[in-house]
């Protein structure tokens, strides 16, 4: 089997652009980074499936090259998982900004005093 390196090459800045898009503070670029990163897997799930081939139907004499349909099976799978974690962070987002009307994260208040305890400052102050 060999792989499409241009393929592999596009899955890892998509992985690259999500994991960034994560690690941001406003919900929504949170949310693009998701559905870039499931894309990606997506991608990843079809490339390791294999190439093309005929279509894998049950009862033909042929014994050719058939394509791999679990691969086919676990992208749409993962493409209905996407779209439910889009929804629930969609909920999340329009629920957090109806509260504090900002799309940005604060930071939690426990979060910093545990920094300033482990840098040796005194969290009172």
């Amino acid at each position: 089997m060999t792989a499409n390196l241009t393929l592999l090459v596009v899955i890892g800045i998509l992985v690259a652009c999500g994991v960034y898009l994560i690690l941001e503070r406003a919900v929504s670029k949170m949310l693009l980074g998701l559905i870039l990163f499931g894309n990606a897997v997506n991608l990843l799930i079809l490339t390791a499936g294999g190439g093309d081939g005929k279509p894998p139907i049950r009862g033909t004499a042929d014994t050719g090259e058939m394509a791999d349909p679990l691969a086919q099976a676990m992208v749409l799978t993962a493409i209905v998982i996407t779209m439910g974690i889009a929804a629930f962070v969609l909920a999340l987002a329009y629920r957090a900004y109806m509260l504090t009307t900002s799309d940005d994260v604060a930071n939690d208040q426990e979060d910093v005093d545990v920094a300033r305890r482990r840098a040796g400052e005194d969290p009172e102050t």
